[in-house]
């Protein structure tokens, strides 16, 4: 079963892509917006990712995620559902392929630091994200039954990076 998007080599246009994903973004959280980073793959130079852009989106009132879901709706998302308590997930999908994804999470919350962490580890180790990378397409080439199964392939992984670098 495919994924929601091919992996593909790096492109330099995803930066671009973020920043103007960013600024469509930043007016419909307003004030309870506190930051909104580039996050996943796509936001690591040199990594090959699926071309979906995540969005890291951290707000002071996670009510704000209910109140903005027409808005988004009319960017093109949908509701996805909630990864954690305080962790929503949004999804916008183009002629059937994702996009983009929204991760909507209430400041303090622990995969914020999870998130920033495993990505600027990636940035700054070549041997990391070439491993992760080899993971990432072992793990696409594998796949029978789709995202979930891919997501569960890599989780063992993310977690020995991030124990490694506490």
């Amino acid at each position: 079963m495919p994924l929601t998007s091919s992996i593909a080599p790096y492109d330099p246009q995803w930066p671009k892509r973020y920043e103007e994903e960013a600024a469509r973004l930043k007016p419909i959280f307003g004030a309870a917006l506190k930051e909104i980073h580039h996050v996943g793959s796509s936001a690591v130079p040199e990594l090959s990712a699926k071309p979906e852009i995540d969005v890291l989106v951290v707000v002071d009132d996670l009510n704000i995620s209910d109140a903005c879901t027409g808005s988004l709706q009319r960017l093109g998302y949908r509701r996805g559902g909630d990864l954690s308590p305080g962790h929503h997930f949004f999804k916008r999908d183009v002629d059937g392929l994702r996009t983009h994804k929204v991760h909507v999470c209430l400041e303090g919350h622990a995969k914020i630091e999870e998130i920033l962490k495993f990505r600027d580890h990636l940035r700054t180790n070549a041997e990391i994200r070439a491993q992760y990378q080899a993971l990432k397409l072992k793990l696409e080439k594998e796949n029978s039954t789709g995202i979930g199964e891919y997501l569960e392939g890599k989780t063992p992984f993310i977690q020995s990076v991030l124990s490694a670098i506490d």
